[in-house]
């Protein structure tokens, strides 16, 4: 069982605060130390070793409280949050309750402060030099870059997954994608699908059917209001990150983002949290045979509105 958040910790002769963080090592995708925040001396950093036992409630340390309040205290300018850095399934490792999950600052990011001002003087002057030259072959290098969005419908499974009604299910499916003058890639991404009842449905559509359309505004798919299955964007509204469909002790079983607290109902409507918007539904047909099929797209995140960027 992996610690939990605001968890108690305890010493072997006393308690000595509560869990405040988890740091994941990006290399293993296993939790490598919990930052503990002492009763009014502030915040340690405990490697994942000294950890005896873990309920759901409390931590057991084998160090005593002396040992632990002489660990050097917590840099939190040497991590950055889990969402700040892509680190392909590393979500998929993590299974303790919402909240800051951090990673070791990357080495080179750290590097970048210790430059020399001429040094990158000298690289801005050589810009200016150099720009009007590159030009024409940037723009033609970045090309790809302005592409129309691709409205293409993907394949992603049959709705036979699907053993509930207003459930989540994820299904991953594979995509090829070009970055600039990069090669082209495959990616691997994910989107929630459910079943929905018509209280649900009726929450997502508002007795209108949902209507996407491309970069001219031409309408290119609509979403009938009385079709029961709905799909919504794998990313979380708030900072794009990967979202999990899990049971609540007080709200049931909702879509709960564990970077920020992020918790939205079935509908995809936000319960708590910062997400300034619901989750984002995306075009979807399901043929007679089950086989269903979405229209990829993803959303500006962090704004009310949603404005599409792929």
């Amino acid at each position: 069982m992996q610690p939990k958040l605001k968890s108690k910790v305890r010493c072997a002769d006393q308690e000595v605060g509560d869990v405040t963080k988890i740091i994941m090592d990006p290399l293993t995708r296993e939790i490598s130390h919990l930052v503990v925040s002492l009763n009014g001396a502030g915040e340690r950093q405990v490697a994942i070793g000294l950890v005896q036992a873990v309920t759901d409630e409390v931590v057991q340390l084998r160090s005593s409280a002396s040992e632990v309040s002489a660990l050097p205290p917590f840099k939190r300018d040497e991590y950055v949050t889990l969402h700040e850095v892509e680190i392909p399934h590393i979500e998929d490792h993590l299974h303790v309750s919402p909240g800051e999950v951090l990673v070791p600052f990357p080495e080179l990011e750290k590097s970048v402060k210790r430059r020399t001002f001429f040094a990158n003087l000298t690289h801005v002057i050589g810009l200016f030099i150099g720009l009007p030259l590159a030009f024409p072959v940037l723009k033609y290098l970045m090309k790809p870059m302005y592409a129309p969005f691709d409205n293409g419908w993907l394949k992603i499974g049959n709705i036979g997954k699907i053993k509930a009604d207003d459930a989540g299910t994820q299904f991953k499916f594979k995509r090829k994608v070009k970055e600039a003058y990069l090669p082209e890639a495959e990616i691997e991404k994910n989107v929630w699908i459910l079943k929905a009842t018509p209280a649900v449905l009726e929450k997502v559509y508002q007795g209108k059917d949902m209507e996407f359309r491309d970069g001219t505004g031409k309408t290119i798919w609509t979403n009938k209001k009385d079709v029961p299955y709905i799909a919504f964007s794998g990313k979380c509204p708030h900072l794009g990150c990967g979202f999990k469909w899990r049971q609540h002790k007080v709200l049931g079983q909702v879509f709960l983002c564990p970077c920020h607290l992020s918790i939205y109902d079935a509908a995809g409507t936000v319960l708590d949290g910062p997400a300034p918007r619901p989750l984002d539904p995306l075009p979807i047909q399901v043929s007679a045979s089950g086989e269903v099929q979405i229209i990829d797209m993803e959303f500006k995140a962090g704004t009310k509105s949603q404005t599409r960027i792929v």
